[in-house]
């Protein structure tokens, strides 16, 4: 807050000295007349005052020198003060110039980064998709599997029951009792 009423004081200052520039009037070169010429044709120069014209300040040479140096000076702070706002504009442009590079690179390198994730999940995707496969081809191969040891068992039931009654007719035939009843008694 310190530095911008400083800023403010700063800048009305620099207004008031323009406006002290615009007010006081420099001095006119010396006029020189043909009349006030020497008869020894030295080139003396004579001053002819105006009417118009203010009398000098009563304090002479020493107040113009001061007057004079005020001038420089002010000529001078007025010349830094726009070398300092020179180099503060010229400072913002190369830090905007800078933070709009790396807001681009940021954003380029978040891209790539997002491309390479969509990469990466396509990939992941075509692997679940195979590995899905596999599973299936499995699944399928395993509930093939699983019918063939069916039909083999559902088959050699069938043999075992044909047997049986072969055996079973048989043995009606002949008249003779198994050897083996239900497996647990031998004759």
């Amino acid at each position: 807050m310190a530095a911008e009423e400083a800023k403010k004081v700063e800048a009305e200052a620099t207004k008031d000295i323009a406006e002290e520039k615009a007010v006081v009037p420099l001095p006119s070169p010396p006029a020189v007349t043909k009349l006030d010429k020497p008869a020894d044709d030295s080139k003396a120069i004579v001053v002819v005052k105006d009417a118009a014209e203010k009398p000098a300040a009563t304090g002479g040479s020493t107040e113009r020198d001061a007057y004079l140096a005020k001038i420089v000076s002010e000529k001078r702070l007025t010349l830094i003060t726009a070398w300092e706002e020179s180099e503060k504009a010229r400072a913002e442009n190369r830090a905007a110039k800078k933070l709009a590079y790396i807001t681009s690179w940021e954003n380029a390198k978040k891209a790539e980064m997002e491309a390479e994730l969509k990469k990466i999940e396509e990939q992941l995707e075509k692997k679940k998709a195979a590995y899905e496969e596999k599973l299936k081809n499995k699944l399928a191969m395993l509930h093939k599997t699983a019918e063939e040891k069916r039909a083999l068992t559902e088959a050699k039931r069938g043999e075992e029951i044909i047997m049986a009654e072969e055996l079973a007719a048989k043995y009606r035939a002949k008249g003779e009792a198994p050897t083996k009843l239900f497996g647990l008694l031998k004759a």
